[in-house]
């Protein structure tokens, strides 16, 4: 069991929340990013530089991961991609990507996709808030909690 975080674009909030919660669980942290990331002295924490790229980090991420790991990520495709393997995926917001769900997120953010391409919407999601992190918090301590359990 494992956790591979798309680190290039996670919030330092949340990659300081999953140091913390490694090293309390005693659970293995790679960031996966195309820059030098700075992470914590700890054997159960590591990053996994990958060269510069369109998605590069994303398909390392999909080389790697295995069933029963957790991908942090707000990439809706790479969450996709994960959860087919058997895996399933966190967004740095709370929300948590299952077998049941990610079809239907993907779907809606085609959807969103393509009415931005045609200017019928602009803009993008809200700033990252304290409310965020802490849904992220809880369903972070939810997943080691059943991860453990195996």
């Amino acid at each position: 069991m494992r956790i591979w975080v798309d680190a290039d674009a996670c919030p330092g909030e949340i990659k300081e929340l999953l140091f913390r919660a490694a090293k309390r669980t005693q659970t293995r942290v790679t960031l996966v990013a195309n820059q030098p990331m700075h992470t914590p002295g700890s054997e159960l924490i590591e990053s996994l530089l990958v060269p510069a790229g369109l998605n590069v980090a994303d398909q390392r991420i999909v080389e790697l991961v295995q069933a029963g790991d957790l991908v942090v990520t707000a990439d809706i495709p790479l969450a996709a991609e994960v959860v087919a393997q058997g895996a399933q995926a966190l967004d740095p917001r709370g929300i948590l990507y299952t077998e049941e769900n990610v079809g239907a997120r993907l779907a809606a953010r085609n959807l969103m996709d393509d009415l931005r391409g045609e200017g019928l919407i602009t803009g993008g999601p809200s700033n990252f808030n304290a409310k965020n992190r802490q849904e992220f918090a809880n369903q972070l301590d939810r997943w080691l909690t059943k991860a453990k359990r195996r």
